[in-house]
């Protein structure tokens, strides 16, 4: 049995945030003793009852995210969930750091970049996982709350039980000593009963320029 601290991670690939967070608990997993859980969740399943409110540009956003979530979740499914950590980096480093969007030749790129079958774009329209796809996101999300977003991290508390959070939304990813330092502080504020939120207004996009 590892002895590692297992760490929750759920991440739609469509997001930038969730991707620079993502790296950086990549780092973490570098200089701490931690093993990355990954798991599913879609922006597109969050959102689907309020599509009405958000801006066009969003709504259009959302529309094109459920073929990636698809096929994601089907990889899980048919391929175990240790393929999903080499899938995200493949899908995030084409989308988020070369630009190539989140269309069926990217993904369709990206399972070809990790070895897995391209009839698992057959998921792209619909997927008989539909379930489990929104199972996984009901996961991260029953465990941090409905007035959050993507990434979604659980760690362990001070009594060993896992808190959720939103974020850490970080730019550009901490690297060594730095996303130690991030670690080690989303522990202590996870230790503390009652503590939800800490935030600032964003003055900058993701940077993905170290990654």
């Amino acid at each position: 049995m590892s002895d590692k601290t297992p760490v929750d991670f759920w991440f739609d690939p469509l997001c930038p945030w969730a991707w620079m967070t993502s790296r950086w608990v990549l780092e973490v997993e570098k200089v701490r003793d931690i093993k990355v859980r990954w798991h599913v969740m879609s922006l597109s399943v969050l959102n689907e009852d309020k599509l009405d409110e958000l801006p066009e540009r969003y709504r259009e956003l959302l529309e094109t995210g459920w073929g990636p979530v698809r096929v994601v979740i089907a990889a899980q499914q048919e391929h175990g969930a240790e393929v999903l950590g080499d899938l995200y980096t493949a899908l995030g480093t084409r989308i988020h750091n070369q630009g190539e969007g989140h269309g069926k030749e990217t993904v369709a790129a990206a399972l070809k970049d990790v070895g897995l079958p391209d009839s698992l774009m057959e998921h792209w329209d619909a997927t008989p996982y539909e379930a489990e796809l929104r199972a996984s996101h009901k996961e991260g999300i029953d465990k941090v709350g409905q007035d959050v977003g993507t990434p979604v991290i659980a760690v362990p508390g001070a009594d060993g039980e896992q808190i959720a959070f939103f974020g850490p939304v970080v730019t550009p990813a901490p690297k060594g000593e730095e996303a130690a330092r991030l670690w080690d502080g989303t522990l202590a504020v996870a230790s503390v009963p009652g503590f939800y939120e800490i935030k600032r207004t964003r003055t900058k996009g993701p940077d993905f320029s170290n990654l």
